[in-house]
C-alpha cells in the first residue's frame, strides 16, 4: 500500500489513567475502504481507542493522523467536520421524530447556527434523506417515529445519521449487540456496501458477525497490540486464543 491509501495511522498511542495505560503504546493501520475491525477481551482498552481518534479523551502521548490531519490537537467537532464519524454502543437518535426528521436534522447544512436558521427542506434534502434510508432499509419507515423502530433498525438510523454526513472515516462500537440474527445479516451487507466511499472501524464481540464483515482483525489485550491479520490467521494464533477466543 503506497502512503496516499492509508486513511489512518495511529502510532506509538498512549493514555494514561492516574498512572493506569488504558492503550499502551499502541500502533495500527487503516486503509483506504477498509473494514477494521478491532477485538479482545473486556478492559482491553478498545472503546478507549475510538475515544482517543474521535477527540472525546486526549491522548497522553503518540499520534493520530487522519490522512494528514493530526487529530490529537483537534476539538471533537473539528474531528467530524473533518470527515471522522462516531456511533457509540447505545443509538443516540431522536425517538419523538420520524425517521425522515432523524435524517433531515443530520443532513450536514443545518450544523451550523446560521445554516440551522435558514435550512430548507430542498429536493436535494429530501433526495439525499430518500437515498440514505435506501441504504439504511428504512426507506419505507419514512413517516415512522423512531420510537416505533425494531432495536436493530434504531441501529440503522443511527449509521444513516452519520452516512448523510458523508465521514471517510466511520466507527461503530459493537453495532450488532442486542440484534435479531436477521438484522445482523443485513447490518453486515450494509456495512459492506458503505465502505466503496469510506473506510469503517468497529469493535465487536460476535465472531460470526466479525468474520463475515473484517478484511482485517487488530486484537488488543490490556491496552497492547497483541496480534494482527485475516480472521483466519487470528482464529488460528494461539496467544489470541490464550487471551480471548478460548473463553
Amino acid at each position: 500500500m503506497s502512503k496516499k491509501d492509508i486513511v489512518l495511522s495511529v502510532e506509538d498511542l498512549t493514555v494514561s489513567f492516574d498512572g493506569f495505560k488504558a492503550v499502551d503504546d499502541l500502533s495500527f493501520y487503516v486503509d483506504e475502504g477498509e473494514i477494521r475491525v478491532i477485538i479482545g477481551p473486556n478492559g482491553a482498552g478498545k472503546t478507549t481507542v475510538l475515544d482517543l481518534i474521535c477527540g472525546k479523551t486526549k491522548a497522553t502521548s503518540g499520534s493520530i493522523k487522519f490522512h494528514d490531519l493530526e487529530l490529537t490537537k483537534l476539538k471533537e467537532h473539528e474531528i467530524v467536520e473533518a470527515g471522522v464519524g462516531r456511533k457509540f454502543q447505545n443509538p443516540s437518535i431522536y425517538e419523538a421524530l420520524s425517521v425522515f426528521e432523524n435524517l433531515e436534522l443530520s443532513y450536514p447544512k443545518g450544523k451550523r447556527v446560521f445554516g440551522a436558521l435558514f435550512f430548507k427542506r430542498t429536493d436535494e434534502v429530501i433526495n439525499k434523506v430518500k437515498e440514505i434510508a435506501r441504504m439504511i432499509y428504512l426507506d419505507d419507515k419514512l413517516d415512522v417515529k423512531a420510537s416505533l423502530l425494531s432495536h436493530g433498525q434504531k441501529q440503522w438510523l443511527e449509521i444513516g445519521m452519520l452516512l448523510i454526513q458523508n465521514p471517510k472515516l466511520l466507527m461503530l462500537d459493537e453495532p450488532v449487540a442486542g440484534m435479531s440474527v436477521a438484522e445482523r445479516e443485513k447490518t453486515a451487507e450494509l456495512l459492506k456496501n458503505i465502505t466503496k466511499n469510506r473506510s469503517v472501524i468497529v469493535i465487536e464481540h460476535d465472531m460470526k458477525f466479525v468474520e463475515h464483515i473484517a478484511d482485517r482483525v487488530t486484537v488488543l489485550h490490556q491496552g497492547k497490540f497483541l496480534a494482527e491479520g485475516s480472521m483466519q490467521s487470528i482464529q488460528k494464533n494461539q496467544k489470541v486464543i490464550d487471551v480471548y477466543l478460548g473463553q
